[in-house]
């Protein structure tokens, strides 16, 4: 396959991309107090002019504690909301389109730092780990001004000029939690045995953000079967189940699925090489993201222990677009290291691309 394909547009209701290339979400921690600083938005602006769209870093709604992590950006608040508009204008201004990242983090480990929120960390059975419970569990009332504050978030998005607005709702943090047995002991209407059960509070969230923004504004919703407390858990483990989870997020109102993996390649059920994006996409018709180590050697978590990752092929990348497994695809490490990075693909200077280093993070370059 031809790079050059990654290089077409991409429509979808109100939203237009010049490339296929999305900017993939990366905590970055550097919002003092949760306001974005003009530093970031000079970060996103570098690199609106290369890619089709900006997921930013997760960025948090108004919950007490919403967030382990006093440099995490809010998305609410007047002084957070007019750095991000900030933000928006500079992307903007670089012919660029974004999509803000709504995020609860739901029951964590305190930070390194030892900041601590205002407020209990809040899930729905109070558990960080199955077993190790550190937070409160989630009453009705929370549940529902948690829900409220989704759809308020999205509503500011689409108020300050946001092109989309993505839902986290991956890797073991509070969406994902509801999600996961081993997480969700709840016995009323937000539990239950099976994932369809367990997956009311996602529903409720897009349905919420749907109602906020509209029907032709894009809402992406982001999933990973694997957690940051276990990689090896699978919500669904077949594809039967997944077309159960996924159905109802679609009905409610997700336009596209972005499909969390640590190695996109890596097959999501025996029987078929379809990864997680290949999968979603077959089962729901919703357009998909794949993201997890692209044009990397390693992948994401390693990086935090110190490790490097090379520059790698993207033959098996191109390979699964081409046949239609996905829409788009997100990049991480790579756009981090190196705002240049989808020209040097596009234009072939391969021999240009960067290594990525755990030093990459310690800066907004």
């Amino acid at each position: 396959m031809d790079v050059q394909t990654l290089f077409q547009p991409f429509s979808l209701k109100s939203l237009t991309l010049k490339n296929r290339i999305v900017m993939a979400p990366m905590t970055r921690s550097f919002s003092p107090n949760g306001i974005p600083t003009s530093d970031v938005a000079t970060y996103y602006g570098r690199r609106a002019g290369e890619v089709g769209l900006i997921v930013s870093e997760g960025t948090v709604i108004d919950r007490p504690a919403s967030s382990n992590d006093a440099d995490v950006p809010h998305f609410y608040g007047e002084q957070a909301l007019e750095a991000w508009r900030q933000v928006i204008g500079e992307v903007h201004a670089a012919g660029g389109a974004m999509a803000p990242q709504i995020w609860h983090m739901g029951v964590m480990h305190p930070h390194a730092s030892g900041w601590q929120p205002p407020g209990p960390f809040e899930g729905p059975s109070g558990l960080v780990m199955p077993g190790e419970r550190i937070g409160v569990e989630m009453s009705e009332a929370d549940i529902t001004e948690t829900i409220a504050a989704f759809g308020r978030a999205a509503r500011d998005a689409k108020r300050l000029g946001f092109d989309a607005v993505e839902i986290h709702g991956a890797h073991g943090y509070l969406i994902d939690q509801f999600l996961w047995a081993g997480l969700n002991k709840r016995t009323d209407a937000w539990g239950g045995a099976t994932l369809p059960e367990r997956s009311r509070f996602a529903v409720a969230v897009v349905k919420a953000v749907r109602e906020a923004v509209g029907e032709d504004f894009v809402v992406i919703l982001r999933l990973s079967q694997w957690k940051q407390q276990d990689f090896a858990v699978k919500l669904a483990k077949t594809p039967d189940e997944m077309e159960a989870w996924l159905t109802p997020l679609a009905e409610a109102g997700v336009d596209i699925f972005h499909c969390s993996q640590r190695r996109f390649w890596q097959p999501e059920f025996e029987g078929s090489d379809l990864n997680f994006a290949g999968w979603a996409k077959k089962l729901t018709g919703k357009a998909t993201i794949t993201v997890g180590s692209v044009g990397l050697s390693g992948e994401f978590i390693a990086a935090f222990q110190g490790e490097s990752s090379h520059p790698s092929s993207l033959d098996e990348l191109l390979r699964r677009f081409g046949r239609g497994d996905f829409d788009l695809v997100a990049v991480g490490r790579a756009i981090l290291s190196d705002p240049q990075w989808p020209t040097k693909i596009r234009e072939n200077r391969s021999e240009q691309l960067r290594d990525f280093t755990r030093e990459a993070l310690a800066t907004l370059y």
